[in-house]
């Protein structure tokens, strides 16, 4: 996953993949059939851990839907400072690869798609509790949501910096709440 993240589909060589995973040639076609079979495979696993961060943090009642929401991106924000601020795997790839591979297209839409639905459900409690205007379309914003956040996680990476992350999530919630 790492790999992926710094160097790309196209910008790592398999050779380099097997170097750093210790792993002989014949294990690596035992388990995936190429590259991009094993750059899904990154992406199935890199979602595991996005489901497990979307669980975490939205299931905890406790906490106002709009904190809940916005814990979602802070727990991502960490990740992404242990990894050196390169960004999403799934922003990075999709970059790279939807315009020429359908089947990336296809997997990384699906993927922001579902981390949006997972929020739309958050937001509209938080709709229904009063903490947002009635008119409100949750579906709408998560979406702008992740689209943003999408573009400050690239922002982030051509800094180096978690400036634009940060001010992205403040900007969108202050206006959030603003009546």
């Amino acid at each position: 996953m790492a790999l992926l993240l710094e160097h790309g589909c196209h910008g790592l060589g398999i050779q380099a993949l097997l170097a750093a995973a210790d792993t002989p040639k014949g294990s690596f076609y035992h388990h995936f059939t190429d590259k991009e079979d094993f750059a899904l495979q990154v992406v199935d696993e890199y979602m595991r851990q996005v489901q497990a961060g979307l669980d975490e943090c939205l299931a905890d009642e406790a906490r106002p839907p709009l904190d809940r929401v916005r814990g979602f991106f802070e727990l991502t924000q960490q990740s992404y400072e242990r990894d050196g601020y390169l960004g999403c795997l799934l922003g990075g790839l999709g970059q790279e690869l939807s315009g020429t591979n359908e089947a990336f297209r296809h997997k990384i839409e699906w993927c922001f798609t579902y981390i949006a639905d997972r929020l739309a459900s958050c937001l509209t409690e938080a709709q229904t509790r009063g903490d947002l205007p009635a008119g409100s379309d949750p579906k709408e914003m998560a979406t702008l949501l992740v689209d943003c956040w999408e573009g400050a996680a690239l922002r982030s990476r051509l800094r180096g910096s978690p400036e634009p992350l940060t001010s992205m999530l403040d900007f969108c919630f202050r206006s959030a709440v603003a009546r």
